[in-house]
């Protein structure tokens, strides 16, 4: 029996809930050589996890461990992968149905590519808020400095990668439990891993959940990422100039959330101090208006910045409806295309 193109690898924690989507949508893939390795990373519910993988562990690798993050339990699955491509897919995430099809046409159409990704639904709930690359369009090609910059973002489990490429640039970092997919791909782009993506929607992601939900801890693992990539003795001078720059902004962002955060709990001294170090580094109208603001009035403040929350959530769930029915449009257009005459 030939092995499988492509293994698929399934972190597993506190997943119960979600899991059987995600492997479902795995099994409803039009394209069939692939494997399923799913890896409960020291899960608390494991009891309820195991009930609901029941009826699913004749088709796939169950693999049990002590809890060592996403990077182990990624690394568990590659380390154990049969497939000469890796796809990976979080457990609250899942796959529309040509998901697989399409990225592996795009590798097998050139074997140059270490890496392919595509482009997310992204979901509140159940309800789409619009896809990641109307937030985010992305440049190609994709190089270390384009990711650096962050004009190219990748997400985890729209990818599909080269096993071999992935065990160059050293798996992943099990000393990181936060951006740890991040710092791969950077890796593997400075390996001279080639990058490309589609932008056609294949997948659907949750937004603010597990890990990622922690805006502050978020910032501080991207900082972490940055500093990691600058102690490389191999950056060009212009690589070396946007790693810096990232570090001082991503520095310059950690305070205002942290400004945020003492504001929100009306601890008004340490928003004050958090304040002050965000404007050494962004000084920008905003930071001076909300200095001003904490040294003179920082009730009246706080009033104004949660009115302010408020309206920008609004905005944004405007802006966020106006995105969905674009795709909506744009996905009858070509269902409408692909119909027989």
């Amino acid at each position: 029996m030939f092995p499988p193109l492509v293994s698929v690898v399934i972190p597993a924690y506190q997943c119960a809930g979600t899991i059987s989507k995600a492997l479902d949508s795995v099994f409803a893939q039009t394209f069939t050589a692939y494997e399923v390795i799913l890896v409960n990373d020291g899960s608390p519910d494991s009891p309820q996890l195991r009930r609901v993988l029941a009826p699913y562990l004749g088709r796939i690798r169950y693999i049990q461990q002590a809890n060592r993050g996403p990077s182990g339990a990624r690394n568990a699955g590659i380390q154990r992968a049969q497939g000469k491509y890796i796809a990976f897919l979080d457990s609250d995430d899942f796959w529309l149905e040509h998901h697989l099809e399409n990225q592996v046409r795009l590798l097998v159409r050139d074997p140059g590519l270490g890496l392919v990704y595509a482009n997310p639904l992204i979901l509140d709930g159940s309800t789409p808020v619009g896809d990641a690359f109307g937030l985010v369009p992305q440049l190609s090609p994709v190089t270390f400095q384009s990711l650096a910059l962050e004009t190219s973002r990748i997400p985890t489990s729209s990818v599909v990668a080269s096993r071999e490429q992935i065990v160059k640039a050293g798996f992943f970092d099990e000393t990181m439990r936060r951006c740890e997919d991040f710092d791969l791909w950077l890796r593997m782009a400075h390996n001279g891993c080639r990058i490309a993506f589609s932008r056609e929607v294949q997948l659907c992601h949750h937004r603010m959940n597990g890990l990622s939900s922690d805006r502050l801890s978020m910032k501080r693992a991207r900082i972490q990422v940055y500093e990691k990539m600058q102690r490389l003795p191999t950056l060009s001078a212009e690589e070396r100039t946007t790693v810096e720059q990232k570090i001082a902004l991503g520095e310059g962002e950690y305070q205002v959330e942290l400004a945020k955060a003492a504001l929100l709990e009306k601890n008004y001294e340490e928003a004050l101090i958090a304040a002050k170090r965000a404007n050494d580094v962004l000084d920008n109208w905003k930071l001076r208006l909300a200095l001003r603001g904490l040294k003179t009035a920082p009730r009246l403040l706080l009033e104004s910045y949660r009115a302010y929350e408020q309206i920008l959530d609004i905005r944004n769930h405007n802006r966020s409806i106006k995105r969905v029915r674009r795709l909506e449009l744009a996905d009858r257009i070509s269902i409408s295309q692909r119909l027989p005459a």
